[in-house]
């Protein structure tokens, strides 16, 4: 095997952190969704998501002002409308007409689900002891809806610079976990 120095600044192109997801946010009238590609499972029971929201986000505002949302994965169905919601802000553009997403209601939270995606995860803010200083937003899932007619999700993984991965074959290989 031959190894060379790699860039620090593309390390994470290697480390990919699970499908792109578009994150949905509402306070009052204003609603919004973007695209994040930077977040991780924390714990299993409950279900706690750790996430990346840049600090001149819109969804950041309206997600430290209404402490929940909504994570929507999407599959390679939508990649393009996924891409483009990544590009454009929610400030000054109703993202949803813009780009054809329907928004659905959520059970427990305001933010909508969106129609077009596979899964979608109702959460609330649980912990912003890490925002000012990473960015890194502790979310509580509340509830979870995936649709059963899909049984294998081909989801988009961020490479970087515009490069995807989409998932593939699914493998099952023996396990003691549940």
């Amino acid at each position: 095997m031959s190894r060379k120095p790699f860039p620090l600044a593309k390390v994470y192109t290697l480390i990919e952190p699970g499908p792109v997801v578009l994150l949905t946010t509402a306070q009052g009238e204003r609603r919004n969704v973007m695209t994040l590609s930077w977040k991780t499972m924390l714990e299993f029971e409950p279900p706690l998501i750790g996430c990346v929201i840049g600090g001149q986000s819109y969804s950041r505002d309206l997600l430290m002002a209404s402490k929940e949302c909504v994570i929507n994965i999407p599959t390679v169905d939508i990649a393009k409308k996924v891409v483009s919601v990544g590009n454009t802000t929610g400030a000054r553009t109703d993202k949803f007409k813009r780009f054809g997403l329907t928004p659905l209601p959520a059970r427990f939270v305001h933010a909508p689900l969106i129609d077009e995606c596979y899964a979608s995860l109702e959460c609330r803010l649980a912990d912003t002891r890490m925002v000012a200083k990473y960015g890194i937003f502790v979310l509580e899932v509340l509830q979870a809806w995936v649709d059963s007619a899909v049984k294998d999700p081909r989801t988009l993984h961020h490479r970087g610079y515009g490069r995807f991965m989409v998932a593939g074959e699914t493998i099952k290989l023996r396990s003691r976990m549940k």
